[in-house]
C-alpha cells in the first residue's frame, strides 16, 4: 500500500483505506478474510456463504466505514483530540469532525506473528510521535471455530504511563432484527459526544453508548449471530440505511476525560470478544430448551 494512502488515512478517518493483500481464515461453515495492511482489520465475516460485514467493495472504502476493525489505544471520540494526563495537557492530531476518532490502529498496517488454516496473532508497535506521545505495544489474535469466531485485543504500556480503551468496530451489514436491551446511555451533546451523567436509554435510531448486559443479537436472512464481549460498554449505531454497527468498548467515547483508566509502565489491558452463529432454527431450539 503506498505510503502517500497510508499517510492520508492517519490523518482523515474519511481518506480511502484499501483492503491490501487478503489472508484467508477458515473452520467449518465459517470464513474470515483479514487485512493486515489495513488497519489489521476482518475484511470479511462469511458464515454458511453469507457475508455479514459490508466490505471495502460494498462502499467507497473510507478507513472508518466498513470491515471489522480494532480501535486503540483509544476507541470513539476524544473531544477536540484534548485531554490531560498527571498534570499535563496533551493534543492529539484531529482525524475526524475536528476530534481524534478510534485510535491509530484501525489505520495502520499491522505484523502478521503466526497465521494458521484458522488462526492468526498480529502485533503493532504504538509510536512515541505526535499522533501518539506514549508508546507501548498492542497485540490482537483471531481464533475460528466451526460456528464463532474468538477476537482478542491486547495493549500494553511502555516505560509511561498512558490512558487506554480499546473496541472493536464491525460494520454489520442491515439486519432484519437487533436484539439489545440497554440499561443505562451517556446523552450526547451538541457534538455528538457522549456525556455524563448516564441517563436512561432512549428509542433510536442510535449513534450512542450505552451500559448493556444479557442477550446481544442481530439476525440477518435466517442466521443469527450472538455477541459476548467481557465488557458491560458497548456502542450501537444504526442510523445507516446499509449498515448497523454493535461495538463492545471497554469504556465510553472521551473516557481519558470522562472515565480515565491510566496503564503504568508495563500494565496491560485486554479486551476478548466473540460472535456465535446459528440458524434460526437451532435459536428457536436454543431458546425453547432454555424455557
Amino acid at each position: 500500500m503506498a505510503a502517500d494512502a497510508l499517510r492520508a488515512a492517519w490523518n482523515d478517518a474519511l481518506a480511502p483505506m484499501p483492503a491490501g493483500a487478503l489472508h484467508w481464515l477458515r473452520a467449518g461453515r465459517l470464513e474470515v478474510a483479514l487485512a493486515p495492511e489495513a488497519g489489521g482489520r476482518i475484511a470479511q465475516i462469511r458464515y454458511d456463504d453469507m457475508d455479514w460485514l459490508v466490505g471495502p467493495d460494498d462502499v467507497p472504502p473510507a478507513t472508518i466505514a466498513w470491515g471489522c476493525y480494532p480501535m486503540v489505544p483509544w476507541a470513539g471520540r476524544v473531544r477536540g483530540g484534548r485531554f490531560g494526563l498527571e498534570g499535563r495537557a496533551y493534543a492529539l492530531p484531529v482525524n475526524f469532525g475536528g476530534h481524534a476518532i478510534h485510535g491509530i490502529g484501525f489505520s495502520r498496517p499491522w505484523r502478521i506473528d503466526a497465521l494458521e488454516a484458522d488462526s492468526a496473532a498480529l502485533s503493532l508497535a504504538l509510536p512515541h510521535d505526535d499522533y501518539w506521545p506514549f508508546g507501548g505495544t498492542t497485540t490482537q489474535s483471531v481464533r475460528l471455530l466451526e460456528d464463532r469466531l474468538q477476537l482478542e485485543l491486547d495493549v500494553q504500556a511502555g516505560d509511561r504511563a498512558m490512558p487506554v480503551v480499546l473496541g472493536w468496530h464491525p460494520w454489520f451489514r442491515k439486519p432484519d432484527c437487533l436484539t439489545f436491551s440497554p440499561a443505562a446511555m451517556y446523552p450526547r451533546d451538541a457534538e455528538g459526544i457522549a456525556t455524563l451523567p448516564r441517563v436512561s436509554p432512549v428509542p433510536g435510531p442510535w449513534d450512542d453508548c450505552f451500559v448493556a448486559g444479557g442477550e446481544i443479537a442481530l439476525a440477518r436472512a435466517g442466521q443469527r449471530v450472538r455477541l459476548q464481549a467481557d465488557t458491560d460498554h458497548w456502542v450501537v449505531y444504526d442510523a445507516a440505511a446499509h449498515a448497523t454497527c454493535v461495538e463492545p468498548q471497554t469504556g465510553p467515547p472521551d473516557a481519558f476525560t470522562l472515565a480515565p483508566r491510566v496503564l503504568q509502565p508495563g500494565q496491560r489491558l485486554r479486551l476478548a470478544f466473540e460472535l456465535a452463529w446459528s440458524s434460526d432454527d437451532e435459536s428457536q431450539e436454543d431458546d425453547h430448551a432454555v424455557s
